[in-house]
């Protein structure tokens, strides 16, 4: 049966902890957009913050549908199921920000993460609801290790090459909202 809880406590912390992967899902306003799930996992991406906070690294890849949805209005949710061990689902839902390698804060932020390699962002989500259920229904399944695919890719792009990157895929949502668009205009070229 779920359960309501008044805040992150070590319990839930400690589940939190042990999973490998979380989804993150948002919605724009109105009844037109499209809802966004996203699965989230590189190995030291997530934090819980304090009782009521989490945040985590958001990395530069292919969409930038959460932040298009946190500017829209700011609702999301964020789910943990646990693939081994007991069977449980925690979802926290809240309102979120994030916090832009531009902006004042974010090198306080992001030093909480021991990877941080392509960071745009740390998005932080002021927690309002806490709640856990059976998870009866979720697989048993083994991890078998990270992926270190995106932290490499970006990193191999550098800091510029992550700038187009983003100016190229991330500036707009799938719907037409403003997304990742707080890079510089790259620097002309001289003659």
């Amino acid at each position: 049966m779920g359960k309501v809880h008044d805040c992150i406590d070590e319990r839930l912390r400690a589940f939190i902890a042990h999973q490998h992967v979380f989804f993150v899902a948002t919605a724009p306003t109105g009844p037109d957009g499209r809802v966004n799930l996203s699965p989230k996992g590189i190995d030291g991406s997530f934090a819980v913050l304090d009782d009521h906070t989490v945040a985590w690294v958001d990395l530069t890849a292919s969409g930038a549908e959460t932040i298009a949805h946190l500017r829209d209005n700011g609702r999301i949710t964020v789910m943990f199921c646990a693939f081994d061990g007991p069977p449980n689902v925690v979802r926290l839902h809240g309102h979120g920000r994030f916090v832009t390698l531009y902006d004042d804060g974010f090198a306080e932020l992001v030093s909480r993460f021991p990877e941080t390699r392509g960071a745009r962002a740390v998005v932080v989500v002021d927690v309002e609801r806490v709640s856990d259920s059976c998870g009866y229904g979720v697989p048993l399944m083994d991890y078998v290790g990270e992926r270190h695919l995106l932290p490499e890719y970006m990193e191999r792009k550098g800091a510029e090459g992550q700038a187009a990157y983003r100016r190229q895929k991330n500036r707009t949502s799938i719907d037409g909202l403003p997304a990742f668009d707080m890079d510089p205009k790259p620097s002309p070229t001289p003659l």
